[in-house]
């Protein structure tokens, strides 16, 4: 895994400043930063006078001159204004804490990290400023709609051998979901298909192919016509888990996206409703911890429905 050097600015208020390297040559560096997505909105008249501040600055902590040429490649650091963000109403629940592990129980619609229009209303900027460590990283992801147990180190030489754990599959998870009850629907039944997911688009599909998306799913519970289902990946694809049961014929309740896409719950975080949340929750982990060497076990405290 490549480590990238540490940014020269330091964090604001538990926000990193925002990285753009350098796409053209042409023109001089900050034509170049302004054509970068990450610089989108911002004026030239806000970039030099960020640049006046000292908060442009190179990989080296020198300030840029935004006059000079461009060069391609080149990685260059600076304060982003926030966006304005629909406050996410729910506590971020701390399970455990450790000189190297942070552990927490993470709500509906809380994205894990800064990504797009969700910068401060994320699990990470929460946790550092809560725990006011500005080197807190999270280890592995969930997706925003996705409540339960989300792992963080809690110091830089931490990060990789919590990462490592992830990468070879050595952490067995466990989910829950809320979904309807199927007739005829023998479980348990391990789902095996081959998921893609493009850049941009909302939804992962199913194609033909070698498999690459590998889960278990059995239930445990049912309440009416709607049942908790246990869901063991193998296999950690983007959607994998909501794919998986759609396709079973038993979409997980508040899904926005599969069978269908529903854009009423697809948008409602932005308009501040968050009546219908995805019935989908990371349950527990269980993994050996590749420091303490100790068998380690995070349950979420959180139900669905």
């Amino acid at each position: 895994m490549r480590n990238r050097r540490p940014a020269p600015l330091p964090l604001r208020d538990g926000v990193d400043a925002t990285r753009v390297v350098l796409r053209s040559g042409e023109g001089t560096v900050g034509d170049a930063m302004l054509a970068a997505p990450a610089c989108a909105g911002l004026t030239a008249a806000d970039l030099w006078a960020r640049a006046e501040r000292g908060q442009v600055l190179d990989v080296s902590g020198e300030r840029v001159d935004l006059a000079a040429p461009a060069t391609p490649g080149r990685p260059i650091y600076f304060y982003r204004d926030l966006p304005t963000e629909t406050e996410i109403p729910f506590e971020l629940d701390i399970i455990h804490v450790d000189d190297d592990l942070v552990v927490v129980d993470k709500p509906h619609f809380l994205a894990t990290m800064p990504r797009g229009a969700h910068v401060v209303q994320t699990a990470l900027v929460r946790l550092r400023r809560q725990l006011d460590n500005p080197v807190l990283s999270p280890v592995h992801r969930l997706d925003r709609l996705t409540a339960g147990v989300l792992m963080f180190s809690a110091r830089p030489a931490a990060r990789a051998p919590y990462q490592q754990l992830f990468a070879e599959r050595l952490v067995s998870k466990e989910y829950r979901a809320r979904a309807p009850i199927a007739e005829g629907l023998d479980l348990p039944v391990t789902v095996r298909s081959r998921i893609m997911k493009d850049a941009g688009d909302l939804r992962a599909r199913t194609e033909p192919g070698p498999e690459n998306a590998i889960s278990t799913i059995d239930l445990v519970d049912t309440a009416g016509d709607r049942g908790i289902y246990r869901l063991l990946p193998q296999t950690g694809r983007t959607h994998q888990l909501r794919v998986h049961m759609s396709g079973l014929g038993v979409p997980i309740d508040g899904d926005p996206l599969y069978p269908q896409v529903r854009p009423e719950l697809a948008a409602a975080p932005d308009h501040g409703d968050f009546s219908e949340p995805l019935q989908l929750l990371a349950y527990a982990v269980e993994f050996d911890d590749p420091l303490s060497g100790a068998r380690r076990r995070f349950v979420s405290g959180r139900s669905l429905g």
